[in-house]
């Protein structure tokens, strides 16, 4: 193996480590500030959109900041209607929701979105507060 497979490889290791080991840590270990917390927490919890960055690493296995991919693009999605983004097929539920991403929607819709929206393609849950709370700082940035 010369030089660049190896480092290709160990890159590759290291993202699967961080994907498989250290990202659900972030998730399962909520502050005690968190964990006081109710699992619908207020929409005006502050968040922290650097903690946010890091939390959003499992969203990339199904959405790109700026391209479309399994899900739609995240950019400009706090205060934009769903299921408008141009070029993505949403499901006819989300389409029709009628919703507008705001704190309330966002955190509604991380806790559990099939829940909010019968029938829409989305699946994954947050369970932590603090984590929606994270995320959603994290989202407000990507005007």
């Amino acid at each position: 193996m010369n030089e660049r497979e190896s480092m290709h490889t160990s890159k590759s290791l290291m993202g699967c480590l961080f994907r498989s080991v250290l990202l659900p840590l972030a998730f399962a270990m909520p502050s005690l500030a968190a964990k006081a917390q109710s699992a619908v927490a207020p929409a005006t919890a502050l968040g922290d959109a650097v903690h946010g960055k890091l939390l959003w690493q499992a969203c990339a296995s199904c959405h790109s900041i700026d391209e479309n991919d399994v899900g739609p693009k995240h950019r400009g999605v706090f205060g934009r209607r769903a299921g408008t983004v141009p070029d993505y097929m949403y499901s006819a539920a989300l389409k029709g929701s009628g919703i507008t991403w705001d704190d309330t929607t966002l955190h509604q819709w991380l806790v559990n979105p099939s829940a909010m929206v019968p029938g829409t393609k989305m699946f994954y849950k947050v369970g932590d507060p603090k984590a929606i709370a994270d995320l959603i700082a994290y989202l407000k940035e990507l005007k």
